[in-house]
């Protein structure tokens, strides 16, 4: 109220965020301060290991009110090196109900055994882990309806997949390339059905 007597005022009309935010619940990852923005101006959806499932509700609800009612027009798959949820995947151990949540980290873990296996540094591997299991979820957003619809409107959002360094304290962009998918166009495209009267 010092610097601003009309922050409350303004804030309470409405929101008009720029960002839909996808990200970790690690509690050591203020997304206000890590992205440099301020109150109205990013939505966020956070989860462990910054999952984009397809079957999340919360998730796909979340998303489809920022792209179809806010507009937003980027959306940040955002995931952190030392994260424990990628690190429990990777384990054999049981930790309970989240070992299904974190099986779709394991389809991450399955899909690049290759090149995770010549990782010998178990702490380098964790870290690749974390940025391919970013770069999955990237693709499986590109792959919800949502934005499939909305890629086919005049002004679609844009995606990126970041990774945030908390020893650094800096944000990195892994530079997804969802043009990629379109080989698999035949599969995952989806074109939205012509309403009948």
């Amino acid at each position: 109220m010092a610097e601003d007597s009309e922050f409350f005022i303004k804030l309470a009309e409405g929101q008009t965020p720029r960002y839909l935010y996808i990200g970790c619940s690690d509690s050591r990852i203020p997304v206000n301060e890590v992205t440099g923005t301020g109150p109205g101006e990013i939505f966020v959806h956070r989860n462990i290991a910054n999952m984009v499932v397809h079957t999340d509700m919360n998730l796909l609800s979340v998303l489809q009110y920022a792209v179809e009612v806010l507009k937003v027009k980027d959306i940040i798959v955002c995931g952190h090196y030392g994260c424990g949820g990628v690190a429990a995947a990777a384990s054999n151990n049981q930790y309970g109900l989240i070992d299904n949540w974190l099986r779709n980290i394991k389809d991450v873990i399955r899909l690049h055994e290759h090149e995770l296996e010549q990782i010998e540094d178990k702490e380098q591997r964790l870290r690749r882990l974390v940025e391919l299991n970013i770069i999955e979820q990237v693709i499986n957003l590109s792959k919800t309806s949502i934005i499939q619809n909305a890629m086919a409107t005049d002004n679609p959002p844009k995606l990126y997949g970041l990774v945030y360094d908390l020893r650094e304290g800096l944000l990195r962009d892994l530079n997804v390339n969802t043009e990629t998918l379109s080989r698999y166009e035949r599969i995952y495209g989806l074109k939205a059905e012509e309403a009948t009267v």
